[in-house]
């Protein structure tokens, strides 16, 4: 019984409550951009956006890391941003094949990060390169949304430019990660 009480002490925490309701906001999220109610998804995404920034910094602040936050907070962060992908690729045919390859950079992430776990070695945490091309495809896939759904500005030109960018930031962070997996997985 102590045990447990010590396990849910440490991960009860603030930053870990905030994860999981980020994980929890990726429904309305979901069904806001489906419904094509922009003004609520992009009011949703960004509350989800800001407690991001929120957890991290109470977290390191308040000394409320957490072995447990540390791999649910890249869970919730993986898990939106798979979402909105593909939410715009669902409303956005012409880059359905960028969607995919940024969906399956995103799910090899995780299995690798999943697989660094079970062999007891810890994941990297974010770098410059990831959280650029992270910041990059939210803010390409908002200005994408805005201009065809809001100003009614359809540009298969932009819209591909948008993508075709994040494509290239994702696959630069994806290699950069990937080379930092395998010197995890040497060290003994």
């Amino acid at each position: 019984m102590i045990c447990i009480s010590r396990v849910i002490k440490e991960n009860f925490t603030i930053p870990n409550i905030i994860s999981i309701i980020r994980i929890l906001l990726i429904y309305p999220l979901i069904m806001y951009i489906l419904r094509d109610e922009y003004i609520k998804g992009g009011m949703t995404l960004a509350a989800s956006g800001i407690s991001d920034l929120l957890d991290g910094f109470i977290a390191r602040n308040f000394n409320q890391v957490s072995k447990f936050g540390k791999m649910l907070d890249p869970i919730a962060d993986k898990l939106t941003l798979i979402s909105v992908m593909i939410c715009v690729g669902l409303k956005f045919k012409e880059i359905k094949l960028f969607v995919i390859i940024l969906i399956t950079k995103e799910v090899l992430m995780l299995l690798a990060s999943a697989f660094l776990l079970k062999k007891h070695k810890v994941p990297p945490e974010a770098r410059w390169y990831g959280k650029i091309a992270t910041v990059w495809f939210y803010f390409s896939a908002i200005v994408i949304i805005a201009l065809r759904f809001i100003w009614n500005i359809q540009s298969n030109f932009l819209t591909v430019s948008f993508m075709l960018i994040t494509v290239v930031l994702m696959l630069y962070a994806f290699i950069k990660y990937f080379q930092i997996f395998v010197s995890i997985i040497k060290k003994r």
